[in-house]
Parts: structure tokens; C-alpha cells; sequence
């Protein structure tokens, strides 16, 4: 009997630590402006820059503020380039790397993780690129369970969680470290100057890496694998506007999530150097998303808010994460100002 009740407090401890959320899985590595993380989405991204030779990033999520005490916060840095782009007949490598730091729920359930991403880009003839990838990383989770509440600590006297009452949760740790594995492909059809579509897929956690603070547990806690697929296009309908329809899915074990919209470029410059950004995305079944910004020569800002429609918004009046991207894209010295030419449509 004491055995079952100490299994059910774990199962309750891990439910609380996860924040009670039914689609725990779906924020694994999660940004609404998946089109702004391109290593997190497919590490084939990795080097496959239209426009540009180099790019470095960063991104900040701020979710679900108005429902929990702590709420989700989610910052990433990220950078990859072109190399051996003259060395490699019709080809060349993608290097780079990228950081992430996630901290969630009540009891500071903070995740770290660093990545080195790979990939190698084959043109096939004059109006294609396929392209595969994949990266390695190192991630970290910690939890401090002196900010956690148990079952066992309920005060039916007062009606209150008493931190007091000793809990016969006993976490064999406090602090995880695992290797991590990714792998993805690419293409993409570029006919004309006009016109530029591109699609991928990957897999995450290929080694299905054990994540537990409990190595007691009757539990199978390895990751489950996670897949991406994505399809984008770049689209230019006159020398003001460039559109961009997209599409992004994924699924982890019983979790899924998809979001589909567009944006547009708006050339405030005539050369292209300053352009309005806007567009508007629908994450199924949860939120619309809005998304408004600004280019300035190779620097690019993004600002998106997800307004919730599923039955949460009874709770958190609609208010539901809050996301920013900040993106430069870089030539490197030796053209001499003078830009190769780019895959996808510009002004």
C-alpha cells in the first residue's frame, strides 16, 4: 500500500513540475515564429541562407503570464554559415551553432542546451537545392523542489499547502545532462526570380535520450522522437511586395501542433534597404498570431503575440505568449560589395 501511494505522489510530483499541461511535449524547443529559430526547426537549415552567407539570431518567448505563477520563458541565440562555397563544385557546407534557455512552472524547472549543427547543400542543376544536416547537443535539466507543493503537504485544516509537512517525494536528483541527436533534409525550387519554395523534415531526439529526476521510477522516461515538417515560399507579386506562405508541423508521442499563415515584405525604399513586415498565423485548435516588424539593410525585427482562442482564453483572457526575433544577414569581405546572387525573390 505504501509503495502505490508513493508511485502516486511521483506521478502527481512530475505532473506539477510539467505544469499540468496535456501538451507538455509540444514545448519542447517551441517558438511561434518557427521561421526565426531555423536550427531548432531543421538542423538541414543549417548553411541555407537565400539571401545572404551568414546570419546570427536571437529569439525571446514569454507564455502564458496571466495563468501561472512562473510562466514559460524561452530565449535563444543562434548563428551558421556558408563555407566552402568555392571549394565545392555546385555545393557547399553549413556550420554553426545554437544556445537555448527555458525556464518553467513554479519550481524553476530550467532547461539549457547547446548545439553544434552540420549540413551539407548540393545544387541540383540551375533552379534546385536539396540539402541534409544534423546536430549534436548537450542539455541540461534542473529543478529546485523546495518550490514545490505535494499532495501529501495538504493541510485539510486550514485548506492550504503547508511546506512545513514533511513529503515522501524524494527526488534521486536535482540536476540532469544527456546528448541529444537531430537529423533533417531540405529542398528547394527556385524557377525564377519571382518564385522560391521550399520544404523540410526532421526528426529530434533520434537517441531518444532518458530525462528523469527520478532513476528510481517505474516509468519509461526517454524522450520520444520528435518530427518537423515545414513547406514555405517567397513570392513576388511587384517591386513593393514580396509574399510568404508557410506551413509548420510537429508531433511528439500524443502531441501535435500546427500552424499555417503568411507574411508579407513591404519595400518602403525602393532598393529594398527598409521594409514593413506584417503577417497573420493560425496555430490550430489554440491561437491566432499576429505578426508585425521592420527590415533595415541586413537587420531584421519581429514581433508576434499569440491571442488565445482555445477554451484557455476563459482563463487568461486571451492573452497568451508574447514573441520577439531579432535576425542580421552577412556577406562576407571577399565579394567586395559585390552580393552573389540570391536564391529567393528580392527587391
Amino acid at each position: 500500500m505504501l509503495r502505490e501511494m508513493r508511485q502516486g505522489w511521483l506521478l502527481m510530483a512530475v505532473i506539477v513540475i510539467m505544469g499540468c499541461s496535456a501538451k507538455v511535449q509540444a514545448q519542447d524547443l517551441h517558438f511561434s515564429q518557427f521561421f526565426n529559430s531555423p536550427l531548432t526547426t531543421n538542423p538541414a537549415n543549417t548553411g541555407f541562407i537565400p539571401d545572404a552567407d551568414y546570419r546570427i539570431g536571437a529569439n525571446y518567448r514569454n507564455q502564458w503570464v496571466s495563468v501561472m505563477e512562473v510562466p514559460y520563458k524561452t530565449i535563444s541565440v543562434f548563428g551558421d554559415a556558408q563555407v566552402f562555397r568555392n571549394k565545392i563544385e555546385n555545393g557547399w557546407l553549413g556550420l554553426g551553432g545554437v544556445i537555448l534557455r527555458d525556464v518553467a512552472g513554479s519550481g524553476n524547472l530550467t532547461s539549457t542546451k547547446v548545439y553544434g549543427s552540420i549540413a551539407y547543400h548540393q545544387m541540383l542543376g540551375y533552379a534546385s537545392l536539396l540539402s541534409a544536416g544534423f546536430n549534436v547537443g548537450w542539455a541540461n535539466k534542473r529543478i529546485d523542489p523546495t518550490r514545490l507543493k505535494f499532495p501529501d503537504q495538504f493541510n485539510q485544516a486550514t485548506g492550504f499547502f503547508d511546506a512545513g509537512i514533511p513529503t515522501s517525494v524524494v527526488f534521486d536528483a536535482t540536476s540532469i545532462s544527456y546528448v541529444d541527436i537531430q537529423a533533417g533534409l531540405n529542398y528547394a525550387y527556385f524557377p525564377n526570380d519571382k518564385v522560391y519554395v521550399n520544404g523540410g523534415f526532421s526528426v529530434h531526439h533520434l537517441n531518444k535520450p532518458k530525462e528523469t529526476f527520478f532513476t528510481s521510477s517505474d516509468f519509461d522516461n526517454r524522450l520520444d522522437p520528435r518530427y518537423i515538417g515545414f513547406l514555405n515560399a517567397s513570392l513576388k507579386v511587384n517591386d513593393q511586395v514580396i509574399v510568404n506562405p508557410m506551413a509548420y508541423y510537429t508531433n511528439q508521442s500524443k502531441a501535435s501542433e500546427l500552424v499555417a499563415g503568411a507574411s508579407f515584405n513591404y519595400n518602403l525604399s525602393g532598393d529594398g534597404e527598409t521594409q514593413l513586415l506584417g503577417g497573420l498565423f493560425y496555430r490550430s485548435g489554440e491561437s491566432i498570431i499576429p505578426l508585425v516588424g521592420f527590415q533595415w539593410k541586413n537587420f531584421r525585427m519581429s514581433f508576434t503575440y499569440d491571442v488565445t482562442t482555445s477554451s484557455l482564453s476563459t482563463y487568461n483572457n486571451n492573452r497568451g505568449a508574447i514573441e520577439f526575433s531579432l535576425v542580421r544577414h552577412g556577406f562576407y569581405d571577399e565579394y567586395n560589395g559585390n552580393q552573389r546572387q540570391s536564391l529567393c525573390p528580392k527587391f
